[in-house]
C-alpha cells in the first residue's frame, strides 16, 4: 500500500506540473492568435516548439513507466470509474502514444502548426491558396507519418481522430454521418421547396461592434460564463482555451452589418467556457479533471448556441434587451420575425455561419477531404477544386473564391486533422443531452424563457464536467439519457423548430 501511495504521488505530481507547462503553451498560442505583433511570429515559433518538446519529454518519461507499473494493481482498478483508476488509464494510454512519436516529429509538427497558422492569415487575408500551399503540404506529410507512427488498424485517418475522440474510428463516424445526412438531406430539401421566406435583412443592418461586445457579454454571463475567471477578446478565427482552473478565453469577430456572427460565436466560445470552468479545479491537470474529447465539449458549445441561443424561449426573455441595446436596428422588428431570420435555413459557403439543418453538410465535406488527403488520394494543389466540387454537389453553391472556399477554417494550418468530424458528433451528443435534460427538470422552456439557466448548467455539470475522463463518451451519454447515440433527438429538434416556421 506505502508503495501505491508513494507512485501515485509522484505521477501525479508530475502529471500536474506537465500540466502546468501546457498551460503555458496555451497562452504562448492564445497571444499568438489574439494580441500579438505581426512580426513577432517567427519568434513565437521557436517558443512554442521548444515548450512542445519539453512537453514530449515529460510524457515520455522513464519513470512514469515505473510509477505505473507499481500501480498496476492498485485496489482502486476494481473500479475503471474511479479517480485512481482513470488517473492510471489515461496516463498510460497518453505515455504509450507520446513514446510512438519521434522528438523531431512533435517539434516539426508545433512548429509548422505556428507557421502554418500565420501563413493561412494572410493567405486567407489576399485570398491566395498559393501562400498557405507549402505550409500545408508539409504539415499533410507529417500527419501521414504521425499517422504511421502511432498505427492504426485499419485507417490512417484512425489514429488522429484518436487524438480527438479516443477510440472512435473512421468507419463508425462515416456510419453516423451516413445515417444522419439519409434524414438531412430531405429535410432540406423540403425547407427549399417551402414558400415561406424570413426577413433576414433584419440581421444586416448596423450594429455598432461595441454594443454588440456589451450584449454578448450580458448573454455570456447570463448563461453562466464567469468573467471573474475568463475573458472575451477578438481573433480572425473564434476559439476557446483554458489556462488553468480559474483563466478561461474566449474569443469572437464582429461584423458590423451580420448580428448572428458574433452573437453565436459568443453564446458558442462560452458554451466551451462553461465545460472548462464546470470540471473540478481540484483535478486540473488530472486526467478527472480533464474534457473527455473534443465530441463532448463540442456538445456543450452547440446546446448552448442552438438549443439554447436559438429557441423562441431563448429571445422571449432577451429580446426586449436586444431591442434596448440595438434600438436602430431591431427598434421596430417582430419576435416571431427576429426568431424566423435567426433560424434561416439555407446552403451557404460559410461553415460557422452555417444553420443548424446543414451545418453537419459542411463537417461531411472537410471529414472526406482531409481523408483524401492524409491517404495520398488527393493533393494539396487539388484541394482548392476539390473543395469547390464537393459544395457545389453536397450544398449546390460554389464559392466564389478561395477566401470564402477552402481558405475559410484554421484547422488544417493549425495540424489539427481528425478534428472536424467532432463538430457532428457534438451537434447529436447536444440533442440528446438537451432532450434529457428537458425531461429530468420539467420543461426547459419556461426556465429559459424567465431566463434561468442555471438549472440547465447543474445538470450538465452533475451528469458531465464533474467527471472528466472517468467515463468515455459512449458511456457518458448512456449515463446521462440511459441511451446510447442516436441522430434521432436531433432530427426531432430540428424538425420540431423549422417545421412550423417552414409550414412543412
Amino acid at each position: 500500500m506505502a508503495n501505491h501511495d508513494q507512485a501515485l504521488a509522484q505521477l501525479s505530481d508530475h502529471v500536474r506540473k506537465t500540466a502546468m507547462l501546457e498551460s503555458i503553451n496555451s497562452l504562448l498560442n492564445w497571444d499568438e492568435r489574439t494580441y500579438m505583433p505581426e512580426l513577432a511570429g517567427p519568434y513565437r515559433a521557436e517558443q512554442i516548439t521548444w515548450v512542445s518538446a519539453m512537453l514530449h519529454e515529460r510524457k515520455t518519461d522513464a519513470r512514469l513507466a515505473d510509477w505505473l507499473n507499481d500501480l498496476a494493481d492498485h485496489p482502486a482498478c476494481a473500479d475503471p470509474h474511479s479517480d485512481i483508476a482513470t488517473t492510471i488509464r489515461e496516463v498510460r494510454r497518453e505515455f504509450d502514444k507520446q513514446n510512438k512519436l519521434p522528438q523531431r516529429l512533435v517539434e516539426e509538427l508545433a512548429r509548422y502548426s505556428v507557421t502554418g497558422q500565420q501563413a493561412w492569415v494572410e493567405a486567407r487575408r489576399d485570398n491566395d491558396f498559393g501562400k498557405l500551399r507549402p505550409f500545408l503540404e508539409k504539415i499533410v506529410a507529417l500527419k501521414r507519418e504521425q499517422a504511421e507512427a502511432v498505427g492504426y488498424k485499419q485507417h490512417p485517418y484512425d489514429a488522429l481522430l484518436d487524438d480527438y475522440e479516443p477510440n472512435a474510428t473512421t468507419a463508425e463516424v462515416k456510419q453516423t454521418l451516413s445515417e444522419l445526412r439519409s434524414e438531412l438531406v430531405p429535410l432540406v430539401q423540403a425547407i427549399r421547396e417551402s414558400k415561406q421566406t424570413p426577413p433576414v435583412e433584419i440581421l444586416h443592418a448596423l450594429y455598432p461592434t461595441s454594443a454588440q461586445e456589451e450584449f454578448g457579454k450580458q448573454a455570456a454571463a447570463a448563461i453562466g460564463f464567469d468573467f471573474h475567471r475568463g475573458r472575451l477578446d477578438v481573433t480572425h478565427h473564434p476559439f476557446c482555451t483554458e489556462m488553468g482552473p480559474h483563466d478561461c478565453r474566449i474569443t469572437t469577430r464582429y461584423d458590423e452589418h451580420f448580428f448572428s456572427s458574433a452573437f453565436f460565436g459568443i453564446l458558442h466560445e462560452a458554451g466551451h467556457g462553461l465545460y472548462e470552468l464546470g470540471r473540478r479545479p481540484e483535478e486540473y491537470g488530472m486526467p478527472t479533471g480533464q474534457y473527455v474529447s473534443l465530441g463532448i465539449h463540442e456538445s456543450q458549445s452547440r446546446l448552448w448556441e442552438n438549443q439554447v441561443g436559438r429557441s423562441q424561449a431563448f429571445w422571449q426573455h432577451f429580446f426586449p434587451l436586444a431591442k434596448q441595446q440595438f434600438p436602430a436596428a431591431l427598434g421596430k422588428v417582430k419576435q416571431d420575425d427576429f426568431f424566423f431570420a435567426i433560424n434561416e435555413v439555407k446552403p451557404s459557403l460559410i461553415r460557422v455561419e452555417a444553420d443548424e439543418a446543414t451545418y453537419n453538410l459542411h463537417i461531411i465535406i472537410r471529414f472526406e477531404l482531409e481523408q483524401a488527403l492524409i491517404v495520398g488520394d488527393l493533393a494539396v494543389a487539388d484541394l482548392p477544386q476539390a473543395w469547390n466540387d464537393k459544395y457545389r454537389e453536397y450544398l449546390g453553391v460554389v464559392p466564389p473564391n478561395d477566401a470564402d472556399g477552402v481558405l475559410q477554417d484554421i484547422h488544417w494550418p493549425a495540424a489539427l486533422f481528425g478534428y472536424f468530424p467532432t463538430y457532428s458528433l457534438g451537434n447529436l451528443y447536444a440533442a440528446q443531452f438537451f432532450e434529457q435534460a428537458d425531461q429530468d427538470l420539467g420543461g426547459l422552456a419556461s426556465l429559459i424563457s424567465r431566463g434561468e439557466f442555471a438549472p440547465l448548467l447543474k445538470w450538465l455539470q452533475d451528469k458531465i464536467h464533474r467527471y472528466g475522463r472517468c467515463f468515455s463518451p459512449a458511456e457518458l451519454v448512456e449515463r446521462a439519457t440511459a441511451k446510447p447515440l442516436s441522430h434521432e433527438p436531433l432530427i426531432r429538434h430540428l424538425r420540431g423548430k423549422l417545421a412550423p416556421l417552414y409550414q412543412l
